[in-house]
């Protein structure tokens, strides 16, 4: 029995790269999302501020963050449904 190391390498590192995929497409859809919160203080952060972490604010337009969130989600869940895929069949 003969360990095929090269192959072994690959398929640790496309998971990897996979699994920081989707965290990613997820952390993005949240941000996205974060768009539709209601800014405290009433007032709306403008494109022309430099972005401060924390500051409860976001220059995306809440369709542009559910469009955004939509299609990250949506990504994610077809990777992982490939995944799956390719698991069970």
């Amino acid at each position: 029995m003969s360990i095929n190391w090269g192959a072994l390498g690959v398929v640790t590192i496309v998971s990897f790269a996979v699994g920081v995929l989707v965290v990613v497409l997820v952390s993005l859809a949240v941000v996205g999302l974060s768009a539709r919160e209601p800014v405290q203080g009433g007032e709306r952060a403008s494109a022309d501020d430099p972005p401060v972490i924390g500051r409860g604010g976001s220059t995306l337009s809440p369709a542009a963050g559910t469009a955004v969130a939509v299609v990250c989600l949506l990504g994610a869940a077809a990777i992982v449904l490939y995944g799956l895929y390719v698991i069970v069949f």
